[in-house]
């Protein structure tokens, strides 16, 4: 995707041939920076703090930091060691350990000094194959949107309602919600987006709003409460969300909020579909409400909301009372029996263990 005309992936190696590159999320959408990250505990920090996240892109973040951690010693304790505590940074997200799992499978037959350039040549391909996956995702959704305009007549816009951001910057490139509607958009359809500002972070309307702008991408932000009243006005055409992990029966973890979203969507008779990626599904769990580990953030980020102050500098105002208290659970999950269907690099299938089965055979 491109920032002001020049082509950028969200993580990337440096000129230097080892170190890596990462855009600073939480400095969007006042500061683009890039940060440089040359040790695996920066990795690491970078997963923790979000400077990355989404979970394909943590999975590479994390992928890199195995070769990182690999540039100071190569044996067997050390890498089991950097891949404990990379896994331990976010627990909900299965591609991070998806991804460490796979550096670990082609790492650990190795003689110690075959792994370093091993490593690095297996992030890099975990990277270029998150892509191309991206982009197939939104090849495949671009066929259900079509189907949703045709059926609308090809009259007035598409409304599309999101929650979070799924779009590049939770991913190496092009995103999972949202590559079929950079692909709508691309293809001539008039797509405007309702974009939930996703609190406590403010993922949408830091990041959504800000990648949807510099694509050209007609939106608007909404409060995170709206999207029902607007469903029941018949503004709302379908929702698409991402996920962090999908069970093997098609239940969806995504960010706080979205299972919201589809009991709404159910109500209101519009369809509710989710993108990813095959590494997104973890095949050893079915049931999401009881088997998924959800994150528990600090209470900090949701009594001080972040912004730019008088001064043009970015700052954080508290909002609630010292007196008072927060709890700040980060994922919820959406029941499998909520979800149109899923979009998948493969296809796309009903949210259910025969419908992946037949995407993904194993």
């Amino acid at each position: 995707m491109e920032v002001d005309g020049v082509p950028y992936r969200s993580i990337w190696l440096a000129d230097d041939g080892w170190s890596v590159d990462i855009i600073d999320q939480t400095r969007l959408p006042h500061e683009f920076r890039v940060e440089k990250l040359t040790t695996w505990q920066q990795a690491a920090h970078a997963i923790s703090a979000m400077l990355v996240r989404g979970a394909p892109l943590i999975g590479a973040t994390a992928a890199y930091g195995i070769c990182l951690g690999l540039r100071k010693k190569a044996d067997n304790d050390h890498l089991k060691t950097i891949s404990e505590k990379l896994i331990a940074t976010r627990p909900t997200a299965v591609n991070l350990r998806w991804a460490i799992r796979a550096m670990q499978d082609l790492l650990l037959p190795l003689p110690e000094n075959a792994r370093l350039a091993a490593a690095y040549e297996k992030a890099a391909q975990i990277c270029d194959e998150d892509a191309a996956i991206n982009s197939a995702i939104g090849d495949h959704g671009l066929e259900v949107f079509k189907r949703i305009w045709e059926a609308k007549g090809k009259t007035g816009r598409l409304n599309i309602l999101t929650h979070c951001n799924a779009g590049w910057l939770a991913t190496v490139d092009w995103g999972t919600a949202l590559s079929p509607i950079y692909k709508a958009h691309n293809a001539g359809i008039p797509v405007h987006v309702w974009v939930d500002e996703t609190r406590p972070r403010n993922q949408g309307a830091h990041l959504t709003c800000w990648e949807l702008g510099k694509h050209g991408v007609d939106h608007t932000l909404i409060v995170d409460n709206a999207g029902g009243h607007l469903m029941q006005h018949g503004l709302v055409d379908l929702c698409i969300t991402g996920t962090d992990r999908t069970t093997a029966a098609g239940g969806v973890c995504n960010k706080i909020g979205t299972y919201l979203k589809a009991l709404a969507a159910r109500d209101n008779n519009v369809p509710f579909y989710v993108a990813l990626p095959g590494p997104t599904i973890d095949w050893e769990i079915d049931n999401g409400v009881k088997d998924i580990p959800i994150e528990v953030r600090g209470s900090h980020e949701v009594d001080y909301i972040q912004g730019l102050n008088g001064e043009g500098e970015i700052a954080g105002v508290r909002i609630l009372p010292s007196s008072s208290r927060s709890a700040n659970y980060a994922f919820d999950v959406t029941p499998a029996r909520l979800v149109t269907g899923l979009i998948t690099e493969r296809g796309v299938s009903e949210a259910s263990k025969t419908g992946l089965a037949k995407l993904y055979q194993r």
